[in-house]
């Protein structure tokens, strides 16, 4: 008679994260068709790979490359580039970069769902918290244009959430390993957060695991290591990447020297995230999102919900400190992400926000943290209308 009972809720535990994907993924499906986004630049990168050379030919002028010596360079982190291979090997410059961008919004999406599941959020909330992450963030947003900036912010959202997953079941040092390394060649702050899954892999186990599980981590960051050296000898002739300071001492918004990481910039930083308004209309729509960003008070007020997350009290802390880590860099940029709705750059904080929500919602949101998801979710739908509607009416 248990077995009986409970063998339906088990199915549908099984099926619910694969149900949850192809819904994000027709929903991005509806509203975009998959339209091929003009800023490829990650297939012109895969495609530059197939044919031996790390540099790339550059079509145009909105195709963001850094001239180098003689050359263009792809600046940002390469894993969604090594992703395309297979679609590019085939369609080559003709490759869907979009259709990869909703493959791992639909994942990342997945993966949420069962974050919250493992972190044992009931049922209900579950859902309103999954929306929440799809429509209440930059996820969606970013996820149904592809661009090379937006698409990087999805494939780090996507491999931090499977990294998280991981991390509360299985446990798979190697695994988890893995999954944070690809985050990381997706944004690169999020290298700040390995440190923080060694913790807790560290932590629960003992001493004969903690030898298993980190000699199969220290394997995987030790390749990695030495991937990511060797593309930036062969781009820029030295071991560690210079790409985003040579391109902040070329851009109109940065300097011709220093770091484009400063303290100074710090105050712009923190209007952008908390304080930057919409824009008042005399006639419909009434508000409208500006094209530079929105703060997140104002799309994701929902995000309130981690600081009631408690216990464990050790899990929370290592998550406020991931959480910590991968925002300083993007709370110090010298630029806060230029046109988007919302704010792009805090999806690489987002995921470990998101794991405090759920653990503050293992029994059950209140009303008022319902209505704070939904509010989040319904500020994305209507960025997402604005945007498509006034802004990018194209491609």
């Amino acid at each position: 008679m248990h077995a009986a009972v409970e063998r339906p809720f088990d199915v549908r535990e099984k099926f619910a994260p694969l149900g949850v994907a192809l819904i994000a993924f027709g929903a991005l499906l509806l509203v975009r068709h998959a339209r091929v986004t003009p800023y490829d630049n990650y297939v012109i990168l895969a495609y530059a790979w197939l044919h031996g050379h790390v540099w790339v030919n550059v079509p145009g002028s909105w195709i963001d490359a850094l001239p180098y010596g003689n050359r263009h360079y792809i600046i940002e982190g390469p894993l969604p580039a090594l992703l395309l291979l297979p679609a590019v090997a085939v369609h080559g410059l003709q490759a869907n970069q979009t259709m990869l961008s909703f493959v791992l919004t639909a994942l990342a999406t997945a993966a949420g769902w069962e974050l919250a599941r493992v972190l044992e959020v009931p049922w209900r909330s579950r859902i309103v918290l999954t929306l929440f992450l799809l429509l209440g963030t930059d996820l969606f947003f970013c996820g149904a244009f592809g661009d090379v900036w937006y698409l990087a912010h999805v494939s780090a959202v996507c491999f931090t959430l499977l990294a998280l997953v991981e991390l509360m079941t299985q446990k798979r040092a190697w695994l988890v390993m893995l999954l944070a390394a690809c985050a990381a060649f997706s944004r690169f702050s999020l290298v700040l957060a390995i440190p923080v899954y060694a913790y807790v892999l560290w932590r629960d186990a003992d001493m004969h695991a903690r030898r298993r599980r980190f000699a199969g981590a220290a394997a995987v960051i030790v390749v990695s290591a030495l991937l990511w050296v060797g593309y930036n000898e062969a781009r820029w002739g030295t071991w560690y990447d210079i790409g985003y300071s040579a391109w902040y001492h070329q851009d109109l918004a940065g300097a011709p020297t220093g770091s484009p990481f400063r303290l100074a910039y710090l105050p712009m930083q923190l209007y952008a995230f908390f304080i930057a308004p919409p824009q008042i209309l005399r006639g419909f729509p009434y508000l409208a999102p500006t094209q530079w960003g929105l703060a997140l008070t104002y799309t994701s007020p929902a995000l309130v919900l981690a600081f009631f997350a408690r216990r464990p009290v050790w899990l929370v802390a290592a998550l406020w400190v991931a959480t910590l880590v991968s925002a300083a860099p993007n709370f110090v940029y010298y630029v806060t992400g230029f046109t988007q709705f919302g704010m792009r750059h805090a999806l690489d904080f987002e995921p470990f926000l998101f794991a405090l929500m759920c653990l503050a919602a293992r029994k059950g949101l209140s009303r008022w943290g319902t209505a704070l998801c939904l509010y989040s979710s319904l500020a994305g739908v209507w960025g997402f209308w604005f945007w498509t509607t006034y802004y990018r009416t194209g491609s």
